[in-house]
C-alpha cells in the first residue's frame, strides 16, 4: 500500500509540525524544498517552475498531498511574487497531479483565512463572501478559484487557517517579536496596529488539523482551521510578559502600522471539528511553550 505523504513547502513554518506528526502515524513523509538542499527525503523544487513540479510528483507518486508552499508575509515587497507562487505554483502541482499520479487520495491545498477581509467581529463560517483586502489575500483566493476546477477530477480540500503561532515562526511575525523580546528582556518593543484582535491556533494543533483532513473523507470542501474564538494584540502582550516575567517599554510605530488591517478576524470552526479534531493547546500553553 503507498503510504506516501508529499509536503511542498516542508521546510517552512508548518510543514515540519505536519511531518512529525505524519510520521507518528506511520506515513513515509516527502517534500519540496527552494534551493539546493537535498536528500532521498526532501526535493528541490521551484513551484514556478511546472516541469520541475511534474518531475517531483512523477518520481514520488505520492498518495495524499498537503500542499503549503505559498509566499505568505502580507508586507511582502513585490506583490507579483504572491501571483507567481501561490496562483502559477498552485496551477503546476495540480497539472503535474493530474497527468502523473491518477491514483491520489487526497490533496490538502493551504489557502488562508485573510480571504474573508473584514468581515466584521461575529465568527466567519465558509459560507462568508470573500472580500480580500491585500494581495496575498487576494493570490490564495485567486488560488481557490483554480483549485476549484479541478473539484470534479481530483479529491481536494482548501483549507483556511486563520492565525497561528509557535516555536519556528519567522521573527517578523507579531507573536515570536513579542515573545523574543519578553525573553531576551529588551527594553523597548515597537509594534503597529494595537486595535486587532485575531484568532490564534498553535501550530501543533494546525498540523493535527492538516493530518485529520487528509485522512478524511471530505473532498470538494472548503475548511476554517481555528479556535473559534479572539484574542488582542495586548492580552496577547500582557500574557507574555506574565509569563516571561520581563515586561519591555511598548510603543507603537506608525511605520508598522497597514491601512487595510482587519479590526477582528474570528473563525466559525465546526467543519473541521467534524473530522473528531479539537484544539489541545489554549494561548497560554503556546506562549508558555514559545519563551521556555
Amino acid at each position: 500500500m503507498n503510504n506516501k505523504v508529499l509536503i511542498t513547502g516542508i521546510d517552512g513554518f508548518t510543514g515540519p509540525y505536519i511531518e512529525t506528526v505524519l510520521l507518528d502515524k506511520g506515513y513515509a513523509v516527502y517534500g519540496t524544498v527552494y534551493g539546493d538542499d537535498e536528500s532521498e527525503y526532501r526535493k528541490a523544487c521551484d513551484m514556478t517552475d511546472p516541469s520541475q513540479v511534474a518531475s517531483v510528483i512523477e518520481e514520488i507518486q505520492p498518495c495524499c498531498i498537503i500542499h503549503l508552499a505559498a509566499v505568505s508575509f502580507v508586507p511582502h515587497g513585490n506583490p507579483i511574487d504572491f501571483y507567481n507562487v501561490n496562483v502559477i505554483g498552485t496551477e503546476n502541482l495540480l497539472k503535474a497531479v493530474d497527468a502523473y499520479c491518477p491514483g491520489i487520495q487526497k490533496l490538502v491545498m493551504a489557502s488562508s483565512a485573510n480571504v474573508y477581509g473584514n468581515a466584521g467581529d461575529r465568527p466567519i463560517d465558509e459560507e462568508r463572501c470573500p472580500a480580500p483586502v491585500n494581495h496575498y489575500a487576494a493570490s490564495k483566493l485567486a488560488m481557490e478559484h483554480l483549485v476549484r476546477t479541478y473539484f470534479d477530477e481530483l479529491p481536494v480540500i482548501i483549507t483556511r487557517p486563520f492565525n497561528y503561532t509557535g516555536i519556528g515562526q519567522p521573527g517578523h511575525f507579531l507573536i515570536p517579536k513579542i515573545v523574543e523580546h519578553v525573553k531576551n528582556k529588551k527594553p523597548v518593543l515597537e509594534l503597529g496596529n494595537m486595535d486587532v484582535r485575531r484568532d490564534v491556533s498553535d501550530v501543533r494543533d494546525v498540523a493535527d488539523a492538516y493530518a485529520a483532513l487528509m485522512e478524511s473523507g471530505m473532498r470538494s470542501e472548503t475548511v476554517n482551521i481555528c479556535t473559534g474564538k479572539t484574542c488582542g494584540i495586548n492580552e496577547i502582550f500582557e500574557l507574555a510578559c506574565s509569563i516571561g516575567g520581563h515586561r519591555p517599554e511598548l510603543r507603537v510605530n506608525p511605520d508598522f502600522q497597514r491601512k487595510a488591517d482587519i479590526p477582528v478576524l474570528m473563525g466559525d470552526g465546526r467543519k473541521l471539528q467534524q473530522t473528531g479534531w479539537r484544539p489541545r493547546y489554549s494561548l497560554e500553553d503556546t506562549l508558555a511553550w514559545m519563551l521556555g
